[in-house]
């Protein structure tokens, strides 16, 4: 029996990047259908690391408290030689976006905490047992042809039609196939045995990278008393052999008393792959998570990169699907992700290529650096804080370039001339940078976070001013077709006072903690534009406020809606938004 549904978006893979991107779709209110081959979720243990940016977009979504159980935050990471010395600690102490930039956490609860987020949204499905077989593309949307298997074993055709489909179905993704676009970079040759186990013999809650050139090892603590090891084997040893429990006892006998006395989870043979997509898109399909980049485990951020990826497309699909920008503004999902995506995959072959050493010779020459390096507090610092890490940073994209309002792009540096720019502490441009995430005081509410308390759509922040008061009544009607927003900040001193003399429409956040004072006045630019994925998409001089919306508005291809139109996109995310709100203490 061939059965037929119509959504907006389909997504074939219910991994996390699938997941999370139902979810933002879901808040948004556009259908989705989630296609998964599989008859449930992965039960086992995948990645281990979340990071702050991740957990803002788990935030965004309203997911925090049943998330966070899942997780151990401020996960600190140790890289030691074969004599156990350490020559690296991992340790960033920044809660910049409002959560700590590093936690331990066990996929497959946070991957159900997504699912179930699912059943929020009447208009969002996950249908398990649905194999993609064949998908066909016209001017006006996407059909895929789904095997559909039911528990007695029958097989039957379930046509699924939608504007757009995304392909989140991992590495082998059968959608970035069908797009034609390259799979560059490489796949080591080297392999490793990954190790988990339940009732964690050591109890040591962080992480160690064994540089041994013996045998380079991982020991990683995770929540709810979990430990995985992982070794690197030798050219010489088979998988069955390295496998076998007898031969795994062999590995931990240096780790554990009574290796036979575990409680074993896995015993697994990987290969890490480090490889980018050429292109994120083509037409009416779209790849995502493992699909559009494969990344060695050594940071942590094949997880990540794939939230990351369905932070950056899912504000984009909906604002598509809602009529207020035309199709060209999906392509700036490639511009926008693919070179930091290629710059984490780069990094982390750098790190496993320093772990995974075995020459003696160059081993005793990689210690001896490390230990001179580590006199330097500098140096030290930089790794410790994990700086080397490319946040990132939109060059092109939606953007307007804050020296010259050009559309579509941003340099890095404010180049005017005027005396505020050249006076300033900084002139970095935030512009393609995301905003920091402090804690601010509303009039309900004391000691929330910024996203919490502006929504998860475009907002428009001003430092000091009424954003009513400092931009022309043209701009203010573009945000409100935009839904944008409009948001005062003030010292906390100041908060009843702007509170009277204010539009009722603005918002007035009260700064506390002086965090965003500083933000401000470290910088020339008191007025934000800031994008729902929390990047800054344009930062200016209130006066150049109108030129840099324009340019913005330009590089997302905005399509100007009616005044019945722009109440009724207000309407649909303050209810979203009531939905979602979460005040949870990171």
């Amino acid at each position: 029996m061939d059965t037929y549904h119509d959504t907006d978006v389909v997504i074939v893979g219910a991994g996390p990047t699938g997941l999370m991107l139902a979810n933002i779709l879901g808040m948004y209110g556009q259908r989705v259908t989630v296609l998964e081959a599989m008859s449930s979720l992965i039960d086992y243990p995948r990645g281990v690391g979340l990071d702050d940016e991740s957990f803002r977009t788990i935030q965004t979504v309203g997911l925090v408290d049943t998330v966070r159980p899942h997780t151990s935050p401020q996960h600190i990471m140790r890289l030691v030689n074969g004599a156990g010395k350490v020559m690296l600690v991992n340790n960033p102490q920044t809660e910049e976006f409002g959560w700590e930039r590093k936690h331990s956490f066990i996929q497959p609860e946070v991957d159900r905490a997504l699912y179930d987020g699912l059943a929020r949204f009447d208009h969002v499905q996950v249908l398990f047992d649905h194999r993609v077989e064949y998908v066909e593309e016209d001017a006006g949307g996407v059909t895929a042809l789904a095997l559909a298997t039911s528990a007695d074993g029958q097989v039957t055709q379930h046509r699924v039609r939608g504007r757009y489909l995304v392909g989140c179905e991992g590495g082998k993704s059968p959608t970035r196939k069908r797009l034609g676009v390259t799979f560059e970079g490489e796949s080591p040759s080297t392999r490793w045995l990954v190790v988990d186990v339940n009732n964690d013999p050591l109890g040591t809650p962080n992480v160690f990278l064994g540089a041994d050139p013996r045998r380079p090892y991982v020991s990683i603590g995770l929540p709810h008393a979990v430990r995985r090891w992982e070794f690197m084997l030798h050219d010489d040893e088979t998988e069955d052999q390295v496998t076998d429990p007898a031969y795994v006892n062999e590995l931990l006998a240096a780790h554990v008393p009574n290796p036979a006395g575990l409680e074993f989870i896995r015993r697994r043979v990987f290969t890490h792959h480090g490889r980018v997509a050429s292109n994120f898109r083509r037409g009416r399909q779209l790849v995502a998570g493992d699909a559009a980049h494969l990344m060695p485990v050594w940071m942590g951020q094949g997880w990540n990169s794939g939230i990351r990826d369905a932070t950056n497309l899912g504000w984009k699909l909906a604002t598509v699907l809602s009529g207020q920008a035309g199709d060209d503004l999906l392509d700036t999902y490639t511009t926008e992700r693919k070179d930091h995506a290629k710059a984490m995959v780069d990094l982390s072959l750098t790190f496993g290529n320093v772990i995974r050493i075995t020459n003696p010779v160059a081993a005793l020459a990689r210690d001896a650096t490390s230990s001179i390096l580590n006199r330097f507090p500098q140096i030290k610092s930089y790794f410790a804080e994990i700086r080397f890490k490319p946040m990132p940073r939109y060059t092109q994209g939606v953007l307007a370039d804050p020296s010259d309002c050009t559309s579509g792009r941003a340099g890095a540096t404010i180049t005017s001339r005027l005396i505020p720019v050249r006076t300033a502490n900084t002139t970095v441009s935030p512009v393609g940078v995301q905003f920091p995430q402090p804690r601010v005081t509303t009039g309900d509410a004391s000691g929330i976070l910024l996203d919490d308390a502006i929504g998860n759509w475009w907002s428009v922040i001003v430092w000091g001013n009424s954003p009513k008061d400092v931009l022309p009544l043209d701009a203010l009607r573009k945000l409100d077709a935009l839904g944008a927003r409009l948001v005062a900040v003030v010292p906390e001193t100041q908060r009843e006072w702007a509170h009277q003399h204010m539009d009722p429409d603005v918002l007035v956040l009260g700064d506390h903690s002086g965090r965003l004072k500083k933000w401000f006045d470290d910088r020339p630019t008191p007025l934000v534009f800031l994008r729902p994925d929390r990047f800054v998409a344009g930062a200016c001089l209130t006066q150049n406020a109108p030129a840099t919306l324009d340019a913005i508005l330009a590089s997302m291809s905005f399509v100007k809606t009616s005044p019945t139109e722009s109440s009724q996109h207000r309407h649909r995310r303050s209810l979203i938004t009531a939905h979602t709100h979460t005040e949870g203490t990171p």
